[in-house]
């Protein structure tokens, strides 16, 4: 018999009676974390979805810009979106065609621990995997006192960085990082250069995603603050990245 359960925003989803067998994840970290659990169950991603590098599965284009047609080929018993990374037209859309979707509200850690936990225990009917046991553990201490002030850039020309009530925000905070953008309204907002450069920060962290910032693309901006060049998959991704996002955060140079 099939079974409903209720989504991060109160959906209700209709899933088959025992553990999933067919998943399209149109989120590059819920890809990863899939993957990592249950490799055979993924038949379809993105073409962002990265990680693993080895996988070999239907990519049906992109997390903006999905093919739905696509998607619903591939006759998944669920497919995977979370609210800030894809559109609600294309969830509304896929529904509308009979497809159950499944989606996510990440905007701090213990939100993504806790929301893969319901999603891997409960809707996919996987268990735990240890994986994300290990990163609760890791993320799940209390955050520690500031060891730095830090801005994060995502884009430049025109330049946006990390505000508040965000992933990564929280990332920071939890790894004794505080964001000078955190009281921000916005939670990416619009900057000057020279507000960023001037806002205090210790060093200004220069993620490679979603703008590909380089050693010769972005530090080179910076006339007053020291920047470090960064992963954009451990700021930002929240499957396994999370067990490798902790020491590359441990690694910004302590104030002063």
């Amino acid at each position: 018999m099939p079974r409903t359960l209720t989504d991060d925003l109160g959906h209700p989803v209709e899933l088959p009676d025992g553990a999933i067998t067919r998943v399209v994840s149109l989120v590059p970290s819920l890809t990863e974390a899939v993957a990592a659990t249950r490799r055979e169950a993924l038949v379809g991603a993105t073409d962002w979805c990265t990680h693993p590098a080895d996988l070999d599965v239907a990519r049906v284009r992109g997390t903006k810009n999905p093919d739905r047609a696509a998607v619903q080929a591939l006759e998944p018993e669920l497919v995977l979106v979370v609210q800030e990374e894809n559109r609600e037209l294309d969830v509304r859309r896929l529904r509308e065609a009979g497809v159950q979707v499944w989606v996510m509200v990440v905007e701090s850690v213990p939100q993504a621990l806790t929301g893969m936990r319901r999603l891997f225990e409960d809707a996919l009917g996987w268990g735990v995997p240890g994986w994300l046991s290990e990163a609760g553990r890791v993320w799940g201490r209390a955050a520690g006192p500031v060891r730095a002030r830090v801005a994060v850039p995502i884009w430049r020309d025109p330049w946006m960085v990390v505000g508040p009530r965000t992933f990564t925000d929280d990332l920071l905070s939890r790894a004794g990082l505080e964001n000078v953008f955190g009281a921000h309204e916005g939670r990416y907002p619009h900057v000057d250069l020279a507000e960023v450069d001037g806002a205090g920060a210790d060093v200004v962290l220069l993620p490679d995603e979603p703008y590909e910032f380089t050693a010769q693309d972005g530090p080179e901006a910076f006339a007053r603050t020291p920047t470090q060049l960064v992963s954009g998959r451990l700021l930002t991704w929240y499957g396994p990245a999370l067990l490798e996002a902790w020491d590359q955060l441990a690694a910004v140079p302590r104030r002063g």
